[in-house]
């Protein structure tokens, strides 16, 4: 249980600069919907799933094969970290450069042909992410989780705070709505016809800081040009990982990407199909409450479980590990989908007929986070191009359900691929991960928690009380039952444990 302890620790730092972070670039949702029309938050919906592809590309897995080899007896980490870093920062400049070459046709072939400035902006946040990752990487690897939360909550504050100054406050001083002294100041600064640009640009200045306040990490290596001989098995073991985390993408992306061009002419009266993407985006914000937690976790989980491998009772530490996480994402799922009307209050009006999906969305989430438990076995293993199989064949489904879907039910068929894509995944690792790292899941008894969860938030969703005070007393009743379950049945398990 100390380890398991050990564990949630390390995941409550890190979901310092993950959760609160996150909350706080939420914050900027009720801004964007209020401030954007539905078609310009498309953009900055579509453009930023365009990122997430790239990302991977940028990094294509070296981070993660870092983790596993700088784990390795015998590894000289100094000299590991010298070369790998050293490989980002070439394939960095170039992928950066090649972008920002090809900005014009670019923009042009997404329909946005006088935003080509986007895209440069974009391809350098993309370049700075790219080489940023292996001191993160470094960080954890280290324990330094302190610094690590430190540096990201840094970053976000000022995204946050150059958003609400640029976005909010500029308008408004030069409408003469408040602060009349600072409208020089903004005069100086503010470019009004940039508009929803401000959302990329403040991007890059705040990612920009990542270079001095990551110094010693970035500039104490010495830079080595790349040995095919060395790298070969760092990059063999990466790049299942890199198309792995691109069909991954797909899963996790694509259907903001392809809502506007599969989506029908007119499928919702008075609405084009770039604002119901806006539409979907803003209201897919909503489901960060789930990812949020998944991605502290995973920050804290896989250098755990690589230094975990060699233990004799790791098996049963891992199904530990499952368990709670599947049991508190169970309770976030409850306990945002049975308040979705007050969550749904973040948006601007305009935006909030699509909150049917979010329910949907988070037990997608949830679905996902439980597939990141179980791929332990295939990167413990080497086996990494299982995770490619898996990962591949959750795209063929998202690219099928969505082709089928999207012009059926709109952006609710994206949310329903998404959740049965995800499912799928993690039903699919847990029977391969059985024969070959058997792992002693209780899976039947988490399913059946999971089936509980969704009862519960059907039954709060189909009985129908008008009253408002009544209908929150009825939700937060349904939470309690579900907190109560989890008392009545997991405590005296969790007590026998660490007796």
């Amino acid at each position: 249980m100390s380890v398991a302890k050990r564990l949630a620790s390390q995941t409550a730092v890190y979901g310092v600069s993950s959760i609160v972070g996150r909350v706080l670039t939420y914050l900027l949702v009720p801004v964007y919907t209020r401030v954007f029309g539905r078609a310009e938050y498309g953009i900055v919906t579509e453009l930023y799933a365009y990122v997430a592809f790239l990302n991977i590309v940028f990094t294509y897995g070296i981070e993660t094969a870092y983790f596993r080899f700088a784990n390795q007896a015998g590894a000289d980490q100094k000299m590991l970290y010298d070369r790998v870093l050293s490989l980002l920062v070439l394939t960095s400049v170039v992928l950066s450069g090649v972008l920002a070459l090809l900005a014009r046709p670019l923009a042009t072939l997404l329909h946005y042909p006088d935003q080509s400035q986007y895209i440069v902006w974009l391809a350098i946040i993309l370049g700075l992410d790219a080489v940023v990752a292996l001191p993160f990487a470094r960080l954890r690897l280290e324990n330094k989780a302190r610094k690590f939360a430190t540096v990201r909550l840094l970053n976000i504050g000022v995204n946050v705070g150059l958003n609400l100054f640029f976005i909010k406050l500029c308008p408004d001083v030069l409408a003469g709505k408040m602060l009349p002294f600072l409208r020089p100041l903004v005069e100086a600064l503010y470019d009004p016809t940039l508009g929803v640009g401000y959302v990329f640009l403040v991007n890059l200045i705040a990612n920009a800081l990542y270079v001095p306040l990551l110094a010693r990490e970035l500039f104490g290596f010495q830079f080595r040009w790349p040995e095919w001989a060395v790298l070969r098995p760092l990059l063999k073991y990466a790049y299942p990982l890199m198309f792995m985390g691109l069909a991954g993408m797909v899963n996790e992306v694509l259907d903001r990407i392809v809502l506007k061009y599969w989506l029908p002419a007119g499928f919702y009266p008075g609405m084009s199909n770039e604002a119901a993407v806006g539409v979907y985006g803003a209201c897919y914000k909503l489901s960060i409450f789930m990812s949020l937690v998944i991605q502290a976790f995973r920050y804290a989980a896989e250098p755990f479980f690589f230094a975990q491998s060699t233990q004799k009772n790791s098996p049963a530490t891992f199904a530990l590990v499952l368990k709670w996480f599947t049991i508190c994402c169970a309770l976030i799922f409850v306990f945002i989908s049975l308040n979705l009307e007050d969550f749904g209050q973040m948006l601007g009006l305009q935006f909030r007929q699509g909150l049917g999906v979010v329910p949907i969305l988070l037990m997608a989430n949830l679905f996902l986070g439980v597939y990141y438990n179980l791929s332990v076995w295939y990167k413990l293993t080497d086996r990494t191009y299982y995770g490619t199989y898996i990962g591949l064949g959750g795209a063929v489904l998202t690219v099928a359900l969505n082709l089928l879907l999207i012009p059926l039910l709109g952006y609710m068929g994206c949310a329903w691929a998404t959740l049965a894509c995800y499912f799928t995944m993690a039903m699919l690792c847990w029977r391969l991960g059985e024969r070959h790292f058997p792992v002693p899941y209780p899976a039947v008894r988490l399913g059946l928690w999971l089936l509980f969860a969704t009862a519960l938030v059907a039954l709060g969703w189909w009985v129908p009380v008008a009253d408002w005070w009544l209908r929150h007393a009825w939700h937060a009743g349904l939470t309690l039952v579900f907190l109560a379950a989890l008392y009545l049945v997991e405590r005296p398990r969790a007590a026998a444990a660490v007796a």
